[in-house]
C-alpha cells in the first residue's frame, strides 16, 4: 500500500502546479494555436488552464447549529386549496371534517382511558394506599407525610381521591390540619406522574420526544421546587395552617351545592359501564375500620335500601342489657335483643365485573393492562391525526395565537393570561391529569412552546384546587370547616409557588431544568423510565422506610445525602461560571469514575441487556451466549443462535475536504484502494490546477 503523503503544512500552491501543468503542454499546438516568446526570443507554450473555481468551497464554514426547541415549521405537503378542481375541494372538506370527528372520538376515549386507569390502580393498591394512611405516629412526620402523600397519588392515580381520604380523617379527628398539609404537598407531585407517562407513548421520534417529556416534567420540576422550599418554611413557621385558619375564621362559610361535574357528565355513561368502585372503602381503611379490609372495592349493588331487625345476642353480664325486660339468662348466657341494620341490594351495577366472581387485584390488573393498550393506541392515533390536520396556515395561525406575546410594554401579560386559561380550563374538566395530558402532545408535535405551555401548567395547578374549594362546599356541616382549610392549603400552596417560581424570569428554573432533562431523555429514551421510577417510587419508599426507623435514622442518613448533593451543585456551578478558582484537578469532572460523571457506560450496560432481547432466538441460546461472552470475552461465540454478533457496522469511508494530497491519500486509505505513492500525488496536482 501506498504510503501517507507528507501533511504537515500540507497548503496547496498554485504557481507550483500552474508550472508543473506549463511544462505539460507542449511547445507548439498542432492546430495552429499562438505560443509566446520571451525576451531571449524562446518559444514559451501558453497554458490553457481548465475552468477555475473558487477555493472557498475547499474550506468548510462552520455551520450554525439549529436550536432542537425551536418549534417546526409544519408546512403543508399536499396540493393547495387553489389548485384542486370541485370534486378535490369537496373531498377536502369531508376529509377535513372526518378527520375532526376522528380526533373527537380518540380525545373521548382517550379521557376515558385515563378515568379506567385510575380506578385499577385503586384496585391494584387502594387497600394498601388506605393502610399508609391508618398509621397517625408516622403522620406526624412533615417528611413521612409528604412521601405517603406522593405514593398514595401514585398509586391511586388520582389527588382528588387521596385528598379526600386525608378531609376525612381531619373532619374525624385522627389528622390534624398541621399534619394534613405535607400529604397534600406530596399529592400535588404524585398527581404530576400521569402527564410525564403520557410523554413516554412519544419516544418514537426524538425531537417529538425532546418537547413532550420537558413539557411534562415541567409540571414535576414546578411541583418538587415548590416542596423543597415551602415544606420547611411551613415546618417552622406554619404560615399556611395560620393562613388558611384565619380566611376560614374570617369568612362565614355555609354548605353549598356540589361542584358540577361537566366532564363526568360525558364519560361516566362509558366508564360506568366497565367497572364501578365504591372509594368510601379506602376512606374507612385509612379510619382503621376492621371490617372494611375484607371488603371488595368493586361495588356490585348500585341501588340498597338499609332496615333495622332486632337480634338475639349475648352480653357478659345483665349491666350490658339494653333493658330489664329485654333481658335473660340461659345457663351461663345472658341474652339480651338489640337492633342490627342489614343493608341489602335492590338494584344490581350494570358494569362488566359485576357478575365475575373475582379478586380486586385480577381486576386491577386486567383494567391496567387495557387501559394502558387504550391509551397508548389513541395517544399515537392522536398525534398523528393533530400532525395532519395542524399544517399550512392553520398550524400557523394556532401557533401565533398561543405563543405570541401582546405587544410591548404588555409583553407580561401574557403569561398571566395563559395561567388563567389554564386554571378555566381544568375547572371545565374538572382535572388537572386531563389538562396537562392532553397538552402534552401538542407540546411533543411543536404546536405549543414550553415557554407557554409553563403558565398553562402553574394554571391547571390552581383549577383543580378551586374544584376541590367547591367539593368542600358542599360536605356535610360536621367536616365543613376542616374541608375547606385543607382545600385552601392546596390553594395557597400553588399560589406561593407560582410567587417563587414565575414572576421574575430569572426565577423561572423549571423551564430550564425541564430542558435539560428532555436533552438527555432524547439521547438516551431508557433515562425517562429512570427518572420515573426514581423520584416516583424508590425516593419515596426510601424516605419511608427510613421514617419507619424514626427521626434519628432519617436525619443520620439523609442530612449527610443532602449535603453531598449540595457539594456536587455548587461545584457545578464553579466549573461552569468561574472555574479559575478551583484547583486544576476541581475544574473538570474527568477525576471520577467514567460511570460516575456520564450516562455513556450506563448506555452500553443497557443495550447490552436489551440487545438480546431483539434477537430472533431462544431465551436459552440468548442466557448460554451472554454467560459465554462474560466468561470469554469474545464478540461472536455463538453463531446459531446470533446473539453475540456486534450491531455496529463501519461507517464507509467519506472523503475529506482538504488541501491537495492529503484528501486524496485519506481517500485512497479510506476506500481501499491499491494505488501507488506516486499516482496520488499526480492526481493531487491535477486536481489542485482544476481547483485553482
Amino acid at each position: 500500500m501506498a504510503p501517507w503523503p507528507e501533511v504537515e503544512n500540507a497548503q496547496p500552491d498554485p504557481e507550483k502546479y500552474i508550472e508543473q501543468g506549463i511544462a505539460q503542454q507542449p511547445g507548439t499546438d498542432a492546430k495552429g494555436k499562438d505560443s509566446d516568446h520571451n525576451a531571449n526570443g524562446t518559444p514559451v507554450a501558453k497554458a490553457e488552464l481548465l475552468p477555475s473555481y473558487s477555493t472557498v468551497a475547499l474550506i468548510e464554514e462552520p455551520t450554525q447549529l439549529e436550536d432542537p426547541w425551536d418549534l417546526p415549521e409544519l408546512r403543508d405537503t399536499g396540493i393547495k386549496w387553489s389548485e384542486r378542481d370541485t370534486k378535490g375541494k369537496i373531498l377536502c372538506i369531508f376529509r377535513g371534517l372526518g378527520k375532526c370527528i376522528l380526533l373527537l372520538g380518540f380525545l373521548y376515549l382517550f379521557v376515558c382511558s385515563l378515568d379506567v386507569l385510575s380506578s385499577a390502580f385503586q384496585l391494584v393498591g387502594g387497600k394498601v394506599a388506605g393502610q399508609f394512611f391508618s398509621n397517625n405516629s408516622i403522620l406526624s412526620n412533615p417528611v413521612a407525610g409528604l412521601v405517603i402523600g406522593v405514593l398514595v397519588t401514585v398509586m391511586v392515580q388520582s389527588s382528588s381521591t387521596s385528598s379526600s381520604i386525608v378531609v376525612s380523617m381531619v373532619a374525624s379527628s385522627l389528622l390534624t390540619v398541621r399534619a394534613a398539609i405535607p400529604i397534600i404537598m406530596g399529592a400535588n407531585i404524585g398527581t404530576s406522574i400521569t402527564n410525564t407517562l403520557v410523554a413516554l407513548m412519544q419516544a418514537g421520534d426524538r425531537n417529538e420526544f425532546r418537547r413532550a417529556f420537558a413539557g411534562a416534567t415541567v409540571h414535576d420540576f414546578f411541583n418538587w421546587l415548590s416542596v423543597f422550599v415551602l415544606l420547611p418554611l411551613e415546618a417552622v413557621s406554619h404560615y399556611l395552617e395560620r393562613l388558611t385558619g384565619l380566611v376560614v375564621d374570617t369568612f362565614n362559610f355555609q354548605n353549598g351545592e356540589e361542584a358540577p361535574a361537566l366532564l363526568k357528565v360525558i364519560t361516566d355513561p362509558f366508564t360506568k359501564l366497565i367497572v364501578q368502585l365504591d372509594k368510601k372503602i379506602i376512606q374507612q381503611i385509612a379510619m382503621n375500620d376492621p371490617g372494611a379490609q375484607n371488603k371488595s372495592l368493586i361495588k356490585v349493588w348500585c341501588k340498597s335500601i338499609t332496615t333495622q331487625i332486632q337480634k338475639n345476642v349475648t352480653v357478659p353480664s345483665p349491666e350490658n342489657c339494653t333493658s330489664s325486660l329485654l333481658c335473660w339468662t340461659n345457663g351461663t348466657h345472658t341474652w339480651t335483643l338489640k337492633n342490627e341494620t342489614i343493608r341489602k341490594g335492590t338494584v344490581k351495577c350494570q358494569h362488566i365485573f359485576a357478575n365475575f366472581d373475582l379478586p380486586d387485584l385480577a381486576v386491577g390488573i386486567i383494567l391496567l393492562v387495557l387501559s394502558l393498550l387504550v391509551l397508548c393506541g389513541c395517544l399515537i392515533i392522536i398525534v398523528k391525526l393533530l400532525s395532519s390536520v395542524l399544517k399550512g396556515q392553520v398550524a400557523t395561525i394556532i401557533k401565533k395565537t398561543i405563543n405570541t406575546d401582546f405587544p410591548f410594554p404588555f409583553s407580561w401579560v401574557t403569561g398571566y393570561l395563559a395561567i388563567l386559561v389554564g386554571a378555566g380550563m381544568t375547572f371545565i374538566v374538572q382535572s388537572s391529569s386531563v389538562f396537562t395530558s392532553a397538552l402534552t402532545p401538542l407540546i411533543g408535535i411543536g404546536v405549543i412552546s414550553i415557554e407557554r405551555a409553563y403558565p398553562l401548567t402553574l394554571g391547571s395547578n390552581i383549577g383543580t384546587t378551586t374544584t376541590a374549594i367547591m367539593a368542600a362546599l358542599a360536605s356535610p356541616g360536621n367536616t365543613l370547616i376542616s374541608s375547606i382549610q385543607i382545600a385552601l392549603c392546596h390553594f395557597f400552596f400553588n399560589i406561593s409557588g407560582i410567587l417563587l417560581w414565575y414572576p421574575i424570569p430569572f426565577t423561572r428554573l423549571p423551564i430550564r431544568m425541564a430542558k435539560g432533562l428532555g436533552n438527555i431523555s432524547s439521547k438516551y429514551r431508557w433515562f425517562a423510565v429512570v427518572y420515573l421510577i426514581i423520584f416516583f417510587l424508590l425516593i419515596p419508599l426510601t424516605v419511608f422506610g427510613l421514617s419507619l426507623a424514626g427521626w434519628p435514622v432519617l436525619v443520620g442518613v439523609g442530612v449527610p445525602i443532602l449535603l453531598l448533593l449540595l457539594l456536587v451543585l455548587c461545584l457545578g456551578l464553579l466549573q461552569s461560571r468561574c472555574p479559575s478558582v478551583l484547583p486544576q484537578k476541581l475544574r473538570t469532572w474527568s477525576f471520577l469514575p467514567s460511570w460516575l460523571r456520564s450516562l455513556e457506560p450506563w448506555d452500553r450496560v443497557v443495550s447490552l441487556l436489551t440487545s438480546c432481547c431483539q434477537r430472533r432466538c431462544c431465551c436459552c441460546c440468548r442466557v448460554c451466549c451472554r454467560v459465554c461472552c462474560l466468561m470469554c470475552g469474545c464478540t461472536k461465540c455463538c453463531r446459531c443462535s446470533k446473539c453475540c454478533e456486534d450491531l455496529e457496522e463501519e461507517e464507509p469511508g467519506v472523503p475529506m475536504k482538504g488541501p491537495g494530497a492529503f484528501s486524496v491519500a485519506v481517500v485512497q486509505k479510506a476506500q481501499g484502494q491499491g494505488k501507488a505513492h506516486a499516482d496520488a500525488l499526480d492526481t493531487a496536482s491535477s486536481c489542485t490546477i482544476t481547483a485553482f
